[in-house]
């Protein structure tokens, strides 16, 4: 399996990340199980989800994924073979997150919550990658082009370098080893990048995208 660094971190990771999100609705425990184990097997050692998971979205499984993940690494012993990756969310209509919608916006006091609520669920420690699932602005959305716009949900935007200054203190913490972003555009990770630089704050070390 090539390895390559991750962003400007010191950590190495697979070429081939296993992507989780299907785990705890069209995939069960023990096919996940079965999934990380052969990915592990085949020296795939990146393992991404986020705490929305799994998907299609729905209360009942939310936070599915981040379970059935930290028992298998209880399981089979493996938090220290893998470099873990998981996603806060923003204000949507998943009004079952945190409260109502607009209290899972990327506040202080929403992400500390989602940070705390994916490391209980994951059973560790620590975030390798912790990333922005998607901004707290309106944007278009998952590649749709200019028709769909995610909107507000009530309340105005948090302001990038808010979002940033939290992120730095989990890194500053050590319940973050790096931060990155998804579904993001070019400005928005160019801002997250001047910030960084311009205040000594963690910079964005990777960008999810759609792409296919």
């Amino acid at each position: 399996m090539e390895m390559r660094r991750l962003g400007r971190t010191d950590m190495k990771v697979s070429a081939i990340c296993l992507g989780t999100m299907t785990f705890g609705e069209q995939t069960s425990e023990a096919e996940g199980h079965a999934e990380m184990d052969y990915a592990l097997e085949h020296g795939v050692n990146f393992f991404d989800t986020a705490e929305m998971y799994s998907i299609p979205p729905k209360a009942e499984t939310q936070g599915s994924t981040e379970r059935i993940i930290g028992a298998w690494m209880k399981s089979r012993k493996a938090r220290g073979k893998i470099i873990l990756a998981t996603k806060v969310a923003g204000r949507s209509d998943a009004t079952y997150l945190r409260g109502d919608g607009s209290k899972s916006e990327l506040n202080r006091a929403n992400m500390t919550e989602a940070l705390e609520g994916s490391l209980k669920r994951l059973g560790t420690d620590h975030i390798d990658l912790y990333q922005i699932h998607w901004p707290d602005r309106a944007f278009s959305s998952f590649g749709s082009g200019a028709t769909i716009f995610r909107d507000m949900r009530g309340g105005a935007e948090n302001s990038i370098l808010s979002t940033l200054e939290v992120l730095g203190d989990f890194v500053k913490s050590g319940k973050v080893r790096a931060i990155g972003v998804s579904n993001e555009n070019a400005w928005g990770t160019m801002t997250y990048l001047h910030h960084a630089r311009a205040q000594k704050l963690p910079r964005v070390q990777t960008v999810q995208n759609a792409y296919s």
